[in-house]
């Protein structure tokens, strides 16, 4: 093992063999383990061959009863283990440089999974933003064609007049009025009878606002159906209800930073003017069939020829939404308070309707206006309106000439004065309660009360607003 004879080995200590201090001490140590446990053990130590090389030695003592007068003694053997230690030596580089080639791909993949990660995000984020815009554009898309609909419906419906027409002291206080709050964003709630122009004046007030260059959406809360007036409202999504095919947006939506205009406020259906207070105080409201709030930047404009305070005390008008509403009160005066406006009114119209018929009318003679004049006008501009148009149709010649005969009806006063005698809108009234008992208020079917009394359900629910039946 040595390489060398065993001559010089005999009689000589064999810790000098051994190739370093560390090692003589591990033999030491090692023999003296044995001598105390008595026992079998093991251990490895380099040792200088005679050509100076290192050897790996493998001992394996065990102490023995020498049988003389040394007592015990400690056999040893030794195995040269050079080669596997060498190889065992190269085996754990190996798996060293392994160990390191493996943690450098790991970083490697583990940098690449993380810039695949973060592409990943980025795509994902960068699809996410494109869908974001494309439900925007849709949206945008959407509206632009709900509200060239809604324009063009708006152009084709015949209006009273462009403008507010007088120069009374009446509307000279209309014209302030409009001139103080039109710049603002504040809520106008315009009062007057049926008729009046109020119409007219939420336009004027529209076109004076900083919103003038948005959409001015109309609601005629009289002329949706019960059963719509939700919807049309408030949109609704497709399958929000039997017939419902296709996603609607509201008027609310459609007048998204411009003004909308509640025509005849007071016959709204109480359930819905929870929800109108809501939009008023927040701005947000959702869709029919949808969870998602929409908030919307809209001017509101509410008109009625109801007394809302009135109908307060019956009720059928929330309180609180009126004083939401009644933040700017102006109230349209009647035809018969602003008479001196009437000739100004009637040449308009005669202008207008000359020529929307191709008729030509150059005068109107003193004794025409003083009737006019002399009129009450219980349908106010309105009524005045149709009057000039059938007087320019069966004017035969180039002056106004009216076939209508004006008599100013009693006073309503005088009627409810006469004994046992009922007007017939109250009659109608009781008759429509007294039916609806009948049928525990069943309203549609075959028991119906729509049924007996000959009506549509829709047209029978429209009566019940009108005159304040509710089941109590």
């Amino acid at each position: 093992m040595l390489g060398t004879d065993i001559n010089p080995l005999l009689n000589k200590p064999f810790v000098e063999f051994v190739a370093d201090q560390a090692g003589r001490e591990i033999f030491v140590n090692h023999l003296n383990w044995v001598l105390h446990k008595q026992s079998t053990l093991k251990c490895e130590i380099n040792l200088t061959g005679q050509d100076g090389s290192i050897i790996c030695g493998q001992l394996q003592s065990v102490a023995i009863n020498a049988g003389n007068r040394n007592g015990i003694a400690v056999l040893t053997s030794i195995v040269d283990v050079t080669v596997r230690r060498q190889l065992e030596e190269r085996l754990q580089k190996a798996n060293d440089e392994l160990d390191l080639r493996v943690r450098e791909r790991n970083e490697e993949l583990s940098q690449a999974n993380e810039r695949l990660s973060r592409e990943i995000e980025e795509r994902r984020k960068a699809e996410e933003s494109l869908s974001n815009a494309y439900a925007e554009i849709k949206e945008l898309k959407d509206r632009l064609q709900a509200e060239n609909i809604y324009l063009q419906q708006d152009i084709d419906r015949e209006y009273n007049f462009g403008e507010i027409i007088g120069r009374s002291s009446a509307l000279d206080y209309i014209f302030f009025r409009v001139e103080q709050v039109a710049p603002q964003d504040t809520t106008v709630l315009l009062l007057g009878e049926t008729g009046t122009g109020k119409g007219v004046v939420a336009r004027a007030l529209h076109s004076r606002s900083t919103r003038k260059d948005r959409p001015m959406v109309t609601v005629h809360c009289t002329s949706l159906p019960a059963n719509l007036i939700e919807s049309e409202l408030f949109g609704r999504e497709k399958g929000a209800f039997t017939g419902s095919n296709d996603r609607q947006m509201g008027r609310f939506e459609l007048a998204d930073g411009g003004t909308i205009f509640l025509d005849e406020i007071g016959e709204m259906p109480m359930e819905l003017q929870t929800k109108l207070l809501r939009v008023i105080q927040d701005g947000e409201f959702e869709r029919l069939g949808s969870p998602r709030t929409i908030k919307v930047n809209v001017r509101i404009i509410a008109a009625t020829n109801r007394n809302l305070e009135e109908e307060i005390r019956h009720g059928r008008f929330r309180e609180d939404l009126f004083y939401r509403l009644n933040v700017f009160p102006i109230t349209v005066p009647p035809l018969r308070k602003r008479k001196e406006d009437i000739p100004l009114l009637v040449n308009y119209f005669v202008s207008k309707f000359c020529k929307k018929t191709g008729k030509t009318i150059e005068t109107v003679s003193k004794d025409v206006l003083n009737n006019l004049e002399g009129y009450h006008w219980p349908g106010n501009v309105r009524e005045l309106e149709s009057v000039i148009e059938r007087a320019v149709i069966t004017s035969p010649g180039t002056a106004l000439h009216l076939l209508d005969r004006f008599e100013n009806p009693p006073r309503r006063e005088a009627i409810d004065e006469v004994q046992g005698v009922k007007a017939l809108d109250e009659l109608e009234q009781e008759h429509i309660i007294q039916v609806l008992k009948k049928t525990n208020w069943r309203i549609e079917g075959e028991r119906g009360a729509a049924l007996i009394l000959g009506l549509n359900p829709s047209t029978l629910r429209g009566r019940m607003r009108k005159f304040g039946i509710r089941r109590s």
